[in-house]
């Protein structure tokens, strides 16, 4: 019976993502001059906004898909993500930032502009502004973990979930192709330390989910380990789920051999606070 309760569960929970995500409403960030110029005039930041039909919590996730700062998986570490999160009754926003060709400043601000826009729709938009989380993968997750670690209060996330994330800057355990379009392939190290969010944390830092695998030879798993460890020396309430396997890059693969029990792990998390 208890096996038959589970599956049961599970095939809930899967058809509960499935169903295609109502069409988003898009929103430019930066209909005027943008803050910080990028060197490609042509590179357009902008969100998706899928809000959930019914039921909504007032909780909302800005998701940052990854790409190693030269490209963007918006399917299955952006958009797919819609439909489970408004199921939850959670707004989903995802997030097309600019490419930084070396200049940091680029994509930071383009994260900073999403959480401005989020919180000052938030009416509108049946959000609480003092409940919007970030989410970030791969090079996305170290876009999230800067805007949870660098930014100032208006534009701060309550909290973070972290998919198999760059943390660090330091040459011997980043992702160098991240390293180098973010930081330029001539990084100062004051900027590598800088940039290196696991020694950015302090109290002020939003409670964050970490999820990785430990087969990751693209991202080494110490990127997000460490990050979590100074979570919790710092006394911020963190969670770290490690999968035997999977690599890289699988977000809402259904190809990931623990994609449902990371459904039920995110699903849990968010529901524990």
């Amino acid at each position: 019976m208890k096996t038959f309760k589970t599956l049961f569960f599970l095939l809930m929970l899967l058809s509960s993502y499935t169903l295609r995500a109502a069409e988003p409403l898009t929103v430019d960030l930066w209909p005027g001059a943008p803050a910080v110029k990028s060197s490609d005039a042509a590179d357009t930041a902008r969100v998706y906004i899928f809000l959930p039909a019914a039921h909504a919590t007032g909780r909302a996730i800005l998701i940052c898909p990854g790409g190693g700062y030269v490209g963007l998986a918006m399917e299955h570490e952006g958009t797919m993500w819609a439909q489970f999160y408004n199921s939850m009754g959670i707004a989903a926003i995802v997030l097309k930032y600019r490419m930084p060709h070396g200049n940091k400043n680029v994509p930071i601000s383009d994260a900073e502009q999403a959480m401005r826009l989020i919180r000052a729709n938030a009416a509108a938009w049946n959000i609480n502004p003092d409940d919007i989380g970030i989410m970030g993968s791969s090079a996305g997750g170290h876009l999230a973990s800067t805007v949870a670690t660098h930014a100032k209060d208006d534009v701060r996330p309550n909290f973070q979930i972290l998919f198999y994330p760059v943390i660090t800057m330091d040459p011997e355990f980043t992702h160098m192709g991240s390293h180098d379009n973010f930081l330029g392939q001539k990084a100062k190290k004051k900027d590598e330390v800088e940039y290196s969010n696991d020694l950015q944390v302090s109290r002020t830092t939003p409670r964050a989910l970490i999820l990785l695998s430990d087969d990751d030879g693209l991202v080494v798993p110490a990127n997000g380990v460490n990050y979590y460890f100074a979570l919790y020396k710092h006394d911020i309430p963190a969670s770290l789920m490690v999968y035997p396997t999977g690599g890289h890059g699988w977000g809402m693969s259904t190809d990931f051999a623990f994609h449902l029990e990371m459904l039920m792990n995110v699903r849990a998390w968010l529901n524990s606070f």
